[in-house]
């Protein structure tokens, strides 16, 4: 199957380039572009493409209104681009709030080690996303500046919604537990942000969280998830001591290992400037150090993401005795990580996201 692309962008040097990047995968074709966020909602609704990559700074109508309304009148993939500067960031998360399933940054070339490998991951994302073409969340009226866009209530991202496994019918096992581990990479930030936000102010666990993004966005998400939740939501930091009801988010770039003992644990981020590890950071990393420092007194969570990090930690920790969750493939935008994890063995629930946060209340035995 060929996928249909549509190019947004109001550079001409921009649209070339991801049009002759995508073109050179014979499962994609750009079959239009257009310069601007009025272009983009009327070719969205004529052409009906597989997929749509989107800017966010364009005249007329920028990315994130063009995905506001494409997502209102004909929900389709897209996949934006960005500056990985903070306000880049900010629009970003504001573009994912509005309907978009992922992000590159616009010199791509930066998340990649070679010219070639930049093209690779940008048809990989294209193709990863063209594949949820009916699966774009609708979202219904616009809502009010002061309310977030992701609410606990809106529309999950299949085409045709399931009825959410009963979280009555998921037994807690009654084990005890001294941390939450969510790993998670496409799709996540929605993802992240619809699981933290039911959470209680007095959660009484630590929590830690791997995302794959880039350096410059994860204070920006960790600042915005804060504003929204009840619990405290933090970038993570060299030397932070683990307490209950604070969720540390690793930041881009690094890899957040947990140290000490159980009864006082702290966080080392260490700059990660060498090839072994593709991720930074890393779920494998991070969930692998959390195996030493708490045995198997972890809830692990593996969310929507490419790829299969967070395999081996999982493994890790459920060697350990560790429990391990997975997201169900209907909800995530990419089954690929919890794939990973249901495929080996490893998870013992796989869940729709919207379930997710009274499962966790039930298992920990909150209340």
């Amino acid at each position: 199957m060929t996928y249909k692309v549509l190019v947004v962008d109001d550079s001409s040097f921009f649209r070339r380039r991801v049009t002759d990047i995508i073109n050179n995968d014979k499962n994609l074709t750009v079959i239009d572009v257009a310069v601007n966020g009025i272009e983009a909602v009327e070719k969205a609704k004529t052409l009906k493409p597989d997929v749509i990559t989107m800017d966010i700074e364009m005249p007329l109508l920028n990315g994130i209104e063009a995905v506001k309304q494409i997502m209102k009148h004909s929900p389709i993939p897209i996949l934006m681009f960005s500056s990985l500067t903070h306000q880049g960031a900010k629009a970003t998360l504001d573009a994912l709030d509005a309907g978009a399933l992922d992000f590159l940054p616009k010199k791509f070339n930066e998340i990649a080690n070679t010219k070639s490998d930049a093209g690779s991951v940008l048809r990989e994302r294209v193709l990863e996303i063209a594949r949820k073409r009916g699966g774009a969340r609708r979202i219904g009226a616009r809502p009010s500046a002061r309310t977030p866009l992701v609410t606990p209530s809106t529309t999950s991202i299949n085409a045709r919604p399931t009825q959410p496994k009963a979280t009555a019918s998921v037994r807690a096992s009654g084990k005890a537990y001294k941390l939450l581990a969510i790993g998670t990479s496409t799709g996540g930030p929605v993802a992240l942000q619809k699981i933290l936000t039911q959470l209680p102010a007095d959660f009484p666990l630590p929590i830690v969280m791997v995302q794959h993004m880039p350096g410059a966005f994860t204070k920006a998400f960790a600042t915005r998830l804060n504003s929204l939740c009840k619990i405290e939501v933090r970038e993570a930091e060299n030397g932070d001591v683990l307490k209950p009801g604070v969720a540390y988010l690793a930041p881009g770039g690094t890899q957040m290992l947990i140290e000490g003992k159980d009864s006082f644990a702290k966080l080392k981020v260490v700059v990660d400037e060498t090839d072994r590890i593709a991720f930074k950071p890393s779920v494998d990393v991070s969930f692998g150090s959390a195996a030493k420092v708490f045995s198997g007194s972890v809830l692990g969570i593996i969310l929507t993401g490419m790829g299969s990090d967070g395999r081996e930690g999982s493994r890790m920790l459920k060697a350990q005795g560790a429990t391990i969750w997975a997201q169900d493939e209907e909800t995530c935008v990419v089954y690929g990580m919890p794939q990973a994890v249901a495929s080996a063995g490893i998870s013992t629930l796989d869940l729709p996201l919207l379930e997710f946060p009274k499962a966790i209340l039930k298992e920990i035995q909150y209340g």
